[in-house]
């Protein structure tokens, strides 16, 4: 069972209305709520793949985007971190080591997903028509869904153990909670493109 107590003890060194927490909540949320937007409406008009010459030089350039505004939302996250007071019983070099072994372990699912999917592979590719022959299923996706995404939240949960911040485990939640909704509506997404994919194989 969850402790109520100590949540609210948790959280009682948090002050959401603190202009660096907001501005690092928005943030997190904007991101994948950009690159869906995006990647939609480049699946339904190819208006980007049409400006850019194309569906490969499009995806290039939305990838380098969303690696900006990535690089951002971590800036805010870390900024929001310092302005907030740490758990003084976390302030210890078991839990700074405790986070490094974490953010490590989410920096390998991050890198080796990368390296599995390609650059359009991770950056949204199969939405501009740059699909993949069949599903990625080597490390990391051999033993985890998601890898890009839960290695992604890892770090930030690792980099707020490093700084022994109740504020930062507060917007991993944040950035947990907003993969979590963005997979609802990429994956089935996602998997429609490559079951017209096939169907329009079986059809040839």
């Amino acid at each position: 069972q969850v402790d109520v107590a100590a949540m609210a003890r948790l959280f009682g060194y948090v002050d959401v209305t603190d202009t660096g927490f907001i501005v690092a909540v928005v943030s997190i949320a904007f991101n994948p709520l950009f690159w869906n937007v995006v990647a939609r409406w480049e699946h339904k008009t190819r208006v980007f793949s049409r400006v850019f010459g194309s569906a490969h030089a499009a995806c290039y350039c939305l990838g380098a985007v969303i690696l900006l505004l990535n690089c951002v939302r971590s800036h805010c996250f870390t900024e929001a971190m310092k302005s907030q007071p740490k758990l003084e019983c976390w302030d210890c070099h078991w839990t700074y080591y405790s986070g490094v072994a974490i953010l490590a372990v989410g920096t390998l699912f991050v890198i080796s997903s990368f390296l599995a999917l390609g650059f359009t592979g991770t950056f949204l590719g199969d939405y501009f028509g740059i699909l993949k022959e069949a599903k990625v299923t080597s490390f990391p996706f051999s033993v985890l869904d998601n890898p890009m995404y839960w290695g992604s939240t890892a770090i930030y949960l690792g980099w707020s153990l490093m700084h022994a911040s109740p504020a930062g485990l507060l917007l991993t939640a944040v950035v947990a909670i907003s993969y979590t909704i963005a997979l609802l509506y990429e994956g089935p997404f996602t998997e429609e493109i490559y079951r017209q994919k096939q169907k329009g194989v079986k059809n040839k």
